[in-house]
C-alpha cells in the first residue's frame, strides 16, 4: 500500500496532480531521497523547484511544486499547488486524520531530541512507532514527519521546537496530540524572550493542540511550574521529577560510567530502571516518557525497562575511546557533547564528566564552548557554570570563546587550563591539552565551532565506538 497517491495527495492540498502516480515516502533533500519518494520542493536557502530534475532522474515517484521547474518534462508527475510550505503543512493535517494510532508531542529547552529517541526505543518494545530520524522539529519538520506516517502506525513522535515566540502554537494545532510532554524550561533562545517566563509560557502553548481527552504532562521541579500548570488546566496533567507531589516521583539517580539507575515510584507503585547513558537530565527524560505509557496505551514496566537499550547519538554525550598508540596500549576517552549547549544542558554535560572515571593516571578534562542566545545576562549565565557543583570533580577546564571566558575566570588557577578566543586555536593545540587516561568532554554551541576540537581528538588516534549497551 502507498502512502500518498496523487489524488489523495490533491485532495489533501487543493493541489493539481498532472498525472496519477503512488509515492511511498516522502522527501525534501535530493541527497538521500530514495525511490518513490514523493519530493517537496521547499523554498529556504535555495530553492528546490531547482532539484525538481535531478529528483525525477533518481526516482522520485512526484514532485510538489508550486510552478512547472525548467527542465522538467511536460508529462512528468507534478503535484501543482498555490504554496508548497502551505501545502506541506496540509499533508501533514491529512496523514493526522487519517492516523488509527496515538501521537505524542514533545517540546522543551532541553531533552526534546533525547526523550524523543527514549519514546521510539521504550515503545517501540511493544508498538509500532514512527518518530523523525533527525530533529524535524521546526515549521517544514514537523509536517513533514507526520506526512511520511503510515496511517496503521500505533503510534507516532513528533518533536516540536520554537527559536521565535508563537511558533510552537501552530504546530501544535497540527500534530493533535493524545499526549503533551514538556521536558524542562530553561534560558535558551533568552534572547528571543527575554524571560524565563516568556519561554514556559512558549513551551507550555504545547498543550493547545491536545485532542479532547489529552493528557499534559510536565517538569514539577520548576520555577515556572506554576506557568505550566495553568496552561494545562482543564486538561489531565500528569507531573514527573523529583518533588514530593510528582506524579511519577525520582527517588534516586545513581550516576555510573556507562549507564544510569534510577529509582522512581508512580503513585506508589516501585519502578526500578536503567538507561544506557549517564545523566540526571536523562532520568527526567526518561521519567517523562514513562509517563506517557497509560495516556498511549503502553504498558509502563515495559516502557521503563525497554529504555535500557537506549543509548544517546553522536555528539549528544556519546563517549568514545581515541587509541593514541595501540603498541604500547594508550588511550583517552572522549564525551562528544558539542552538538549544542544552554545553561542547563552545559551543567548536564558537567555532570555526566564527573560521573565519568578516568583511566590510569588519567584526569577529568572539560573544553567548553561559548553558549549563544542567551541575551542580556550571558555573561552572568556563563559565570555562573563555574559554580556548578560538579566542577569540583572536574581537573582540567579549557575554554574558547569571549562569553565562556567569564566561566573560566572565575574558576580557581589550579582547574584552569588554557582559554583562547576561537575554538580552532584549542583544536590546533589539542595534542598538548589532554593526555593518555584523561576522559574528555567536548561541550559547546554549534555556531561555537566546538566540534573542531572533537575532530582534532579524534584525529589524534584510532577511534573504537563502545558497543551498544545490553541489559545484564
Amino acid at each position: 500500500m502507498s502512502l500518498w497517491s496523487a489524488t489523495d495527495a490533491a485532495r489533501a492540498t487543493g493541489g493539481r496532480a498532472t498525472r496519477a502516480w503512488q509515492a511511498d515516502g516522502v522527501s525534501i533533500d535530493t541527497r538521500t531521497i530514495r525511490p518513490g519518494d514523493l519530493f517537496v520542493a521547499l523554498t529556504a536557502a535555495r530553492d528546490g523547484h531547482d532539484f525538481v530534475p535531478r529528483a525525477l532522474e533518481r526516482g522520485a515517484a512526484a514532485a510538489l511544486v508550486s510552478r512547472v521547474p525548467d527542465g522538467v518534462a511536460s508529462d512528468a508527475p507534478l503535484l501543482v499547488v498555490a504554496d508548497v510550505q502551505a501545502a506541506l503543512e496540509d499533508l501533514g493535517r491529512a496523514a493526522r486524520a487519517r492516523m488509527t494510532g496515538r501521537v505524542l508531542a514533545i517540546t522543551g529547552s532541553v531533552g526534546k531530541t533525547t526523550a524523543k529517541e527514549m519514546a521510539r526505543v521504550a515503545f517501540g518494545a511493544q508498538m509500532d512507532v514512527h518518530a523523525a530520524e533527525a530533529s524535524y522539529n521546526n515549521h517544514w519538520g514537523v509536517p513533514l514527519t507526520l506526512a511520511r506516517c503510515a496511517p496503521d502506525a500505533d503510534l507516532a513522535v513528533i518533536e516540536i521546537g520554537m527559536s521565535n515566540p508563537g511558533e510552537i502554537a501552530p504546530l501544535a494545532r497540527i500534530v493533535q496530540p493524545h499526549a503533551a510532554i514538556v521536558t524542562t524550561v530553561g534560558p535558551a533562545h533568552l534572547a528571543a524572550f527575554g524571560s524565563l517566563e516568556a519561554i514556559a509560557r512558549e513551551k507550555a502553548a504545547i498543550f493547545v493542540g491536545l485532542t479532547a481527552n489529552g493528557t499534559a504532562i510536565l517538569n514539577a521541579d520548576l520555577a515556572v511550574t506554576p506557568i505550566l500548570r495553568e496552561a494545562a488546566r482543564g486538561r489531565t496533567a500528569l507531573t514527573f521529577g523529583e518533588s514530593a507531589e510528582a506524579d511519577l516521583r525520582i527517588l534516586d539517580v545513581q550516576l555510573h560510567d556507562d549507564t544510569t539507575v534510577v529509582r522512581a515510584s508512580e503513585r506508589g507503585q516501585a519502578i526500578l530502571f536503567r538507561i544506557g547513558g549517564v545523566g540526571r537530565h536523562l532520568a527526567m527524560n526518561a521519567a517523562a516518557v514513562i509517563a506517557a505509557s497509560g495516556p498511549l496505551g503502553a504498558d509502563p514496566d515495559v516502557t521503563a525497562q525497554a529504555l535500557s537499550g537506549w543509548s544517546p547519538p553522536a555528539g549528544r554525550g556519546t563517549r568514545e575511546r581515541i587509541v593514541l598508540d595501540p603498541v604500547e596500549d594508550r588511550a583517552l576517552d572522549l564525551i562528544d557533547d558539542a552538538f549544542n549547549a544552554n545553561p542547563a544542558s552545559m551543567a548536564a554535560a558537567l555532570d555526566r564528566l564527573a560521573a565519568a572515571r578516568p583511566g590510569a593516571g588519567g584526569r577529568r578534562v572539560a573544553v567548553l564552548g561559548d553558549m549563544l542566545e542567551l541575551g542580556a545576562d550571558e555573561i552572568a549565565l556563563h559565570a555562573a557554570l563555574a559554580q556548578h557543583p560538579a566542577m569540583e570533580a572536574i581537573d582540567t577546564v579549557h575554554a574558547a570563546g569571549p562569553r565562556i571566558r567569564a566561566a573560566f575566570d572565575a574558576l580557581p588557577a589550579t582547574r584552569r587550563g588554557e582559554w583562547r578566543p576561537e575554538a580552532e586555536e584549542l583544536a590546533a593545540e589539542i595534542r598538548h591539552l589532554v593526555h593518555p587516561g584523561d576522559v574528555v568532554m567536548v561541550k559547546g554551541s554549534k555556531s561555537a565551532r566546538t566540534a573542531r576540537v572533537v575532530d582534532a581528538i579524534r584525529d589524534l588516534g584510532h577511534r573504537e565506538r563502545e558497543p551498544a549497551l545490553k541489559d545484564t
